[in-house]
């Protein structure tokens, strides 16, 4: 009994133990298999061709054609620079709904990718070969607010009809490089900067950028836009924009109606401006950079940058500048503005005594534009009462014209009749005018004292002699001739001329009102019609072009009649036989001549076969029957049969010819002159 129990207690114990065991080994099992699926999913994690770092996946420049396996926490998808295709997009990424940024740009991609995630915000797609924008693939991204887009195929037929009408956030909208021929329609309301550079827009409609009031950056560089190809009112609209970019188009001058309130830069860069019309910057009290490089303006009008008081860089590089007196006002403009404002580019071109200077520098040449005037009586204004300011181009041989509202000395009395009156002589001075066409006149003056400088006045008068618009210059002492250019054709102009002693010359006034009407000297010049002009200048030059047509029509007759008569004369030496002929060269008669056959006399009968000479030489036939001399291979056999004339004379002797006795000898020709035959290998 005792041993039985003590066996039932070693049963229980070893039960016991094995139960122990058991339960061990269930839990190293368990802590194996959690083990190995966590080494297994960290290879799912992240892609053994890809390199991750936390939520970044970096699968780009690795040569892929599909997208692997992604871990579900990435944010950032850098898939650029591979060889993806639309079949290489899982229908997986769907699900990847923590995905914010996704990188395509530069693969192999012809339509736009599906099955992008829906949580995506920015999609890079530049550089592959989409041609078409779908409304339901961007409807499937919802949340989207960055479209890049740049260097594709798309075209204006190609984006669908309310392609973005599902993408509420979208703010930036990149279409560069594209095949665009007009703006897209039905671009969302929250777009805030669009970019449609580099393409084929060459018209712009009034309801272009209808309804985009977010919109603050627009850039149209690079397209085909010009002046009569955009509405009015088109840019009007967007009363927020902060940036405005037009590089590179066919505009000759600034689009009209441009946005004021907010704009802070605008660049016009390489295109055709040649003006910028008075007014075109009013209100734009936020600009900061403007950009005018590239053109052909040579002036900038009076009170341009009048409200440009936040302006800090002005670019102005690659335009023919004239620093004359009519960019005084933009002289003083900068040095009052003194550091607060960056200038490029203001160079002169012209004229040739200020090339390649500041406009800043010239203080000198400035200061002789300063002209203080004298309020002028009313009753002095003549009919219309109003003297306005003219903008010609600067006269010939003038550096710096004088522009001004009011003249600085008395004009002509209108009781005093000019009408006949083309010269004027005065105390000290005597004047002649000549119009020299419909807008030209020349201007002569003599002195009999010599002075310092001359102030030059030309007048131009309205209807019923009533004053017009007047203009002034300065012209240094030792000039005596000038010439007015850009005048007005069919007008009556009075132009006066006085000397300006030294004194006054830096400041550009006569000492008193009393001395200048003194001096003062007028007189009246009127400019022709211009078509009466043209038909002067016709018949002027119409003996001038009679003469050298009459010469060449001369002297083709006379080379006509000398080749003619050259070749009559050489056609009848060369029917004669004396000349023309090399055959008068080599021997004194000719064988044409002959009525007889040179091959009769010589004893030979005549085989037209063979190829003919004219003249002594030989002519080379194959030889069939006679082997050569010596063995040699790819060797052809000739005879050389002399053909003489009928003379029995010839240029080849038989003297050292070959004669072999082994080979045999011709004799069939020698009762003819004709010597044995000569062996020849080639």
């Amino acid at each position: 009994m005792l041993m039985y129990n003590i066996m039932a207690k070693l049963l229980a114990q070893l039960h016991f133990l094995l139960l122990c065991l058991t339960l061990c080994a269930g839990i190293l099992q368990f802590t194996a298999a959690t083990i190995q699926g966590y080494i297994s999913d960290r290879d799912i994690i992240c892609p053994s061709v890809c390199r991750c770092d936390e939520d970044f996946i970096y699968c780009n420049d690795r040569g892929l054609s599909f997208i692997p396996s992604l871990p579900p926490t990435a944010s950032v998808l850098y898939l650029q620079n591979n060889q993806i295709n639309n079949p290489g997009l899982p229908t997986s990424l769907e699900h990847q709904l923590t995905v914010r940024v996704v990188y395509l740009y530069d693969n192999e991609l012809d339509e736009f990718p599906l099955h992008l995630p829906p949580s995506v915000r920015e999609l890079h797609l530049q550089d592959n070969n989409i041609r078409t924008i779908p409304r339901s693939a961007l409807a499937r991204m919802p949340l989207l607010e960055k479209l890049h887009l740049d260097d594709n195929s798309i075209s204006t037929v190609s984006i669908e009809d309310q392609a973005f009408a599902d993408n509420p956030r979208l703010r930036l909208l990149f279409l560069s490089r594209n095949h665009l021929s007009s703006i897209p329609s039905g671009l969302p309301a929250s777009l805030e900067e669009l970019r449609l550079d580099d393409n084929r827009i060459s018209t712009i409609p009034t309801h272009a950028f209808r309804g985009l009031a977010s919109l603050r950056c627009l850039v149209l560089d690079g397209n085909l836009l010009a002046n009569q190809r955009i509405a009015d009112d088109t840019f009007s609209r967007l009363s927020n924009l902060t940036e405005l970019s037009l590089v590179r188009n066919s505009l000759q001058t600034p689009p009209v109606n441009l946005p004021k309130a907010h704009l802070q830069r605008l660049s016009l860069q390489e295109n055709a401006l040649t003006h910028m019309p008075r007014g075109s910057l009013d209100g734009m009290h936020r600009l900061q950079r403007l950009d005018l490089s590239g053109n052909n303006l040579t002036t900038l009008p009076r009170g341009l940058f009048k409200d440009l008081d936040n302006l800090g860089q002005l670019l102005v590089r690659g335009n023919p500048w004239h620093c004359g007196c009519n960019l005084r006002w933009l002289y003083d403009w900068l040095h009052s503005r003194g550091n607060a404002i960056t200038v490029r580019g203001l160079t002169c071109h012209g004229p040739d005594r200020v090339r390649d200077m500041a406009l800043k520098d010239l203080g000198s040449e400035m200061e002789d534009c300063e002209v203080v005037k004298p309020a002028l009586p009313r009753d002095k204004l003549g009919g219309s009462g109003v003297v306005s300011s003219t903008t010609n181009t600067p006269p010939q041989g003038s550096l710096f014209t004088l522009r001004s509202k009011k003249p600085g000395f008395g004009l002509p009395d209108a009781g005093v009749d000019y009408t006949l009156s083309s010269s004027g002589v005065g105390k000290s001075l005597a004047l002649n005018v000549k119009a020299l066409s419909h807008n030209s006149v020349r201007v002569t003056w003599s002195v009999a004292q010599p002075s310092s400088s001359f102030r030059l006045s030309w007048l131009r008068l309205g209807p019923g002699n009533a004053m017009g618009s007047m203009t002034e210059t300065l012209v240094r002492g030792d000039r005596r001739e000038y010439l007015l250019t850009s005048l007005q054709p069919q007008s009556s102009y009075i132009i006066c001329m006085v000397p300006l002693p030294a004194s006054s010359e830096n400041k550009g006034m006569i000492s008193s009102e009393a001395d200048s009407e003194d001096a003062l000297v007028c007189a009246k010049a009127e400019t022709s019609d211009p078509s009466t002009t043209e038909e002067e200048e016709d018949q002027d030059s119409q003996p001038m072009t009679v003469l050298p047509l009459a010469g060449i029509i001369g002297g083709a007759t006379a080379i006509v009649s000398l080749a003619l008569i050259f070749g009559i004369f050489c056609w009848y030496g060369h029917r004669s036989g004396h000349f023309c002929s090399r055959d008068h060269y080599t021997r004194n008669s000719s064988r044409k001549s002959k009525s007889h056959d040179d091959y009769i006399e010589s004893g030979t009968k005549k085989d037209n076969t063979i190829l003919e000479i004219r003249g002594p030489g030989f002519q080379m036939t194959p030889m069939v029957a006679c082997p050569p001399m010596q063995p040699k291979p790819l060797q052809e056999d000739y005879i050389i049969h002399t053909i003489f004339p009928s003379n029995g004379t010839g240029l080849y002797k038989g003297i050292n010819h070959v004669s072999n006795a082994a080979q045999g000898t011709n004799r069939g020709y020698r009762e003819g002159g004709i010597p044995d035959v000569d062996y020849c290998y080639t």
